[in-house]
């Protein structure tokens, strides 16, 4: 039905009064109307939505008191990485994080913006055209979770930003990302409900907030009563922007987004310091949980010379407090599998408050720190939670051991599987071996045996995986190949379309190449051109299964044999084709005959024990007579580019265990197609040597932003024959270098290597 004109008029009074008073209530603190009368307003605006479908909009106020419950939450892809932050836990690490920002930018004094670090949740914010479109969590830093229905409940967080879209006001769109926490009163009214109701009583504010905003029922969110401070911005398109960071958090803040009332402009490490302190001292009258304080470099154009490394900025740091701790004892030790087949040794304690948390379990992280700290079941310790989010035993109290206790011993085999546990030598890591079948493992293995660069199965996304492994339908990646279109289209969101072009994928990924399913087999530390090599060296994937530590670690060359020797030795073999040792004086011995008569040719640099270690490899002179003196020079390590002692290791030990074979086996089965890499369906991962093509041997290395993305330009030039390295030297043939190049455009030019830019990218790629 039409809106009349009057009942439109209306709506947009009710709301324009709504939100006036919301900020009076909320963001002023001075109320100007009693409770009951914004009630009216609000019920008022309700009842003409309801009438009046059409007037509901996204920035209504009645959007805050939730929407209807959802069945689960959409995944969003952040504009950009939500980056975490590297932590100082004590003075000297603040410090030392100054001298770096001040070396980098070499100035003697800094500019930070400084604020509390709030103990809460990580949350993204979307506005498109001044209107929040979109909220999401900061998940893994790339992909969180929708939950708009439920940000839109946070009283603090504007529906619509204040003022207006320009040069002075704000930008068509604007990604802010914050916290989302629970005040004190708040988290203590809601266990109080909890305790009366019978309902969940949480542990601490963090834990609450974080259930509230993953409620799939926004009404429960909004009962709940969260707040939120914004801390930085993410995206940002169709405006200029602040040249400093706490400029940029007065802009927001003037659009009435909330911003921490803590936050200041320091000088200097020392007044970083002193704030740390001064805040600290407050830590106990702040109504809300703080872990910490964030330092940010305040210019923008400082924080962009910086950079980032890994997941977090070099321009920015979280000063932690230091954490709690609590005397309890040790009741166990037990061993738990994780997704990569780590053991983690787990302390399970008697039960002890931490910081206001039941603290039962506690990580020891690896066997290297169990007997560092020498921990033992029954011992009284100190437990922690580090950064005030993850319990850790500290320090054990060796004069309260009881009699008889026993060191914690590694487990030989996995406590999930039954494989061997492999602790390489070196590592402080032990990892079960069964990657292919270990239950702990299963969801990890088919991912990356299902990825692009590996057997490059199209539509077989986590989610989907985690769905068939949940209904027991794949147990190891063989498993893949014998699902059927009627199991497929019962799966959630699986129609029969996309179940027969996942049958379909699975068809074609059967045909790949050696070189893509060593990779796939998931071989710890065996990436892709380490998978290369293994697939050149033997050809054949029995001989890798089969090759002991002999075969993948042998040098190649002969001990002692430098390549001015060995080509010194060929010549004096092909300039005297007639001359050979005389067995009879060596007792008829031919591997003695041979060392004798070696050691007495006017050979240069040739030394007895050489000489004694080629007659025991060739044992005859008809088998040494043709060997190039590239196979006689000795090489420094494994002939395998990739395999030393700890990969070799790994290697023998994934092929050593059973229920890998058994999977190996079923995945080469007749009866599901076998897989085939006779006959590779691409070129992504085209093993060495068998590569043909205008760049075959060529060493190159790719820098700075180019047309192409990047793994493009690196399959199609390993199509070619090249070689594609991640860091410049002298063994380096050609640069390809884009925009921004950075450092290594200037290594290169130093050491005189050809560099190509864009312009000569297409020729190249074309040979």
């Amino acid at each position: 039905m039409s809106v009349p004109a009057s009942e439109r008029e209306r709506a947009e009074v009710l709301r324009r009064s709504i939100e006036y008073h919301n900020d009076r209530y909320y963001r002023q603190d001075d109320p100007e109307i009693p409770d009951a009368e914004y009630d009216r307003l609000l019920r008022e605006l309700q009842d003409l939505e309801a009438r009046y479908p059409e007037l509901r909009r996204a920035d209504s106020p009645t959007q805050r008191v939730g929407a209807e419950p959802i069945s689960s939450f959409d995944e969003v892809a952040h504009r950009l990485p939500m980056l975490s932050l590297a932590n100082a836990f004590d003075e000297q690490e603040l410090r030392d994080f100054d001298r770096r920002v001040r070396e980098g930018l070499g100035i003697e004094r800094v500019r930070y913006s400084a604020e509390p670090k709030l103990d809460g949740l990580a949350v993204s914010l979307l506005y498109e055209e001044g209107i929040l479109t979109q909220a999401a969590t900061r998940g893994d830093g790339h992909r969180g979770e929708d939950v708009t229905a439920q940000v839109r409940t946070i009283r603090d967080v504007p529906l619509r930003l204040r003022g207006s879209e320009g040069a002075e006001g704000w930008p068509s769109l604007l990604e802010v990302r914050g916290e989302v926490f629970l005040t004190y009163a708040r988290f203590e009214a809601i266990n109080e409900h909890a305790r009366r109701s019978g309902g969940k009583v949480f542990a601490n504010p963090r834990n609450a907030a974080a259930g509230s905003l993953r409620q799939l029922d926004p009404s429960i969110t909004a009962a709940r009563g969260l707040s939120m401070f914004c801390y930085g911005l993410g995206a940002v398109e169709g405006a200029s922007w602040s040249d400093s960071h706490s400029g940029s958090l007065a802009r927001i803040a003037h659009w009435g987004l909330p911003v921490s009332p803590e936050q200041r402009v320091v000088e200097g490490v020392e007044d970083c310091i002193g704030y740390h302190t001064a805040i600290g001292a407050r830590r106990d009258q702040l109504d809300y949980a703080i872990d910490g304080v964030v330092f940010k470099v305040d210019r923008r154009a400082d924080q962009e010379r910086l950079g980032f490394v890994a997941r977090a900025p070099r321009w920015a740091i979280a000063y932690k407090f230091p954490a709690q701790e609590e005397l309890t004892t040790v009741e166990a030790v037990e061993f738990q599998v994780g997704r990569t087949g780590a053991l983690t040794p787990v302390a399970r304690l008697t039960p002890v408050q931490v910081g206001g948390v039941t603290v039962s379990n506690a990580t020891l992280h690896n066997m290297d720190e169990i007997e560092r700290k020498d921990v033992r079941v029954g011992d009284t310790v100190y437990v922690r939670r580090a950064g005030d989010v993850i319990p850790e035993v500290i320090r054990v109290l060796p004069e309260r051991r009881p009699s008889g206790a026993e060191p914690v011993q590694l487990p030989s085999h996995c406590p999930v599987c039954q494989s061997d546990v492999l602790r390489a030598e070196g590592e402080a890591v032990a990892r079960c071996t069964g990657g292919l079948f270990c239950p702990a493992q299963r969801k990890e293995a088919i991912k990356h045996f299902a990825s692009r660069r590996a057997m490059d199965i199209e539509g077989l996304g986590d989610k989907l995986v985690s769905q068939l492994v949940d209904m027991g339908l794949v147990e190891d990646p063989a498993d893949l190949y014998r699902l059927s279109l009627e199991q497929l289209t019962q799966l959630d969101r699986m129609g029969e379309k996309s179940a027969q072009n996942l049958l379909a994928a699975l068809d074609t990924s059967r045909r790949t190449t050696l070189a893509r399913f060593i990779y796939a087999l998931g071989i710890r530390e065996v990436g892709e051109a380490t998978a290369r090599a293994l697939a050149e060296h033997f050809g054949d994937l029995d001989a890798l299964m089969g090759a002991g530590a002999a075969e993948l670690l042998a040098p190649a060359g002969i001990k002692g044999v430098g390549i001015k020797t060995a080509e010194a030795l060929v010549s004096y073999l092909d300039a005297h084709p007639e001359e050979a040792p005389d067995p009879s004086q060596a007792a008829g011995r031919s591997v003695e005959a041979l060392e004798q008569w070696l050691a007495t040719r006017p050979i240069r640099g040739l030394k007895p024990d050489a000489a004694r270690a080629i007659a025991e490899r060739f044992e005859r002179i008809e088998q040494l007579r043709g060997v190039s003196a590239g196979v006689l020079a000795a090489t420094q390590g494994s002939p395998i580019e990739g395999v030393g002692p700890v990969v070799a290791a790994h290697i023998r030990a994934f092929f050593s265990q059973p229920h890998n074979r058994e999977v190996i086996a079923k995945l080469r089965d007749p009866e599901i197609g076998a897989i085939d890499w006779e006959a590779p369906s691409d070129t992504a991962m085209v093993e060495p040597g068998r590569a043909s093509g205008t760049l075959n041997g060529k060493t190159i290395v790719i820098t700075g932003s180019l047309s192409l993305p990047r793994d493009e330009i690196k399959r199609r030039l390993e199509a070619q024959g090249a070689k594609v390295t991640g860091s410049v030297s002298k063994n380096t043939d050609l640069l390809i270098a884009g925009a921004d190049p950075g450092g290594k455009l200037s290594r290169a030019q130093d050491l005189g290597i050809e560099v190509v830019g864009e312009d000569a990218l297409d020729d190249l790629l074309a040979g």
